[in-house]
């Protein structure tokens, strides 16, 4: 075969690999669905966890190496939102601190991440609901999910 038409072959392959993979993300949702949207929500919610602390190692200029039992931890409980975790790791950080420092820290932590909720996740979800076919409204949410992992993890800083 020419090297054109190699390469010609391999571009339309990589390009039938989204489709490929898409119809075997139908097939498994057609056959197991609620394993198939918790599988997938634990593996976007264990890629999330990895962004967000890649940019917190970033942000701290930190050279050890990633938590991997918090990737696992996203990994099998997918459904376990990031913003809860922050939001009472922001409580747990002031136990034992005098109430200023809890409401600096409700202050600098708490109200952008709610304020940014709201803004982000309304819009989001109003979409979700009224546009994206229900096969696929999980799926969204994760993948809305990964950037809202990385705004959490930029409220580090």
């Amino acid at each position: 075969m020419a090297p054109a038409a190699s390469r010609l072959r391999a571009k339309s392959e990589f390009g039938s690999l989204p489709r490929r993979a898409l119809a075997q993300y139908l097939l498994l949702l057609k056959l197991y669905p609620v394993f198939t949207k918790a599988v997938s929500s634990g593996i976007l919610s264990a890629l999330g966890n990895l962004l967000a602390q890649m940019i917190e190692k970033k942000q701290k200029k930190d050279s050890q190496s990633l938590d991997v039992r918090g990737l696992l931890r996203y990994l099998v409980y997918g459904r376990l939102r990031k913003e809860d975790c922050y939001n009472f790791k922001v409580i747990l950080d002031c136990k034992g601190k005098d109430a200023s420092a809890f409401a600096a820290k409700m202050r600098s932590g708490f109200w952008p991440a709610l304020q940014m909720n709201w803004r982000m996740w309304t819009p989001l979800q109003f979409i979700n609901i009224n546009y994206v076919p229900l096969q696929f409204r999980v799926l969204f949410a994760n993948i809305a999910a990964l950037f809202w992992y990385a705004y959490l993890a930029s409220l580090g800083k």
